[in-house]
């Protein structure tokens, strides 16, 4: 396989992971109501990233890094709101 063909499904792969996380961080922003996300499953897929960060910094993988630093924010944003509209718009 081609580098270039190998580099387009791994630019692929890294925007479908950092993008899939905008929707439920927008809906949980407009809403201000995170009550349907698991707390469990995002602390579990912000440690994955932030694992992931790490095993591509110390292989020196640049393109891991990048890609799951990215998701890694994404995920996180959920989280927080996660914690912040927990029970509603904490202003209501």
């Amino acid at each position: 396989m081609s580098d270039l063909i190998a580099n387009i499904v791994g630019s692929a792969a890294a925007v479908c992971s950092v993008t899939s996380f905008a929707p439920q961080a927008l809906k949980i922003w407009k809403e201000r109501d995170a009550s349907s996300v698991s707390l469990k499953t995002y602390s579990l897929t912000v440690t994955c990233f932030a694992l992931w960060v790490v095993y591509g910094v110390m292989t020196q993988a640049w393109p891991v890094t990048v890609a799951n630093s990215c998701a890694l924010v994404m995920a996180s944003w959920v989280l927080v709101m996660k914690w912040r509209f927990r029970d509603g718009d904490p202003a209501a």
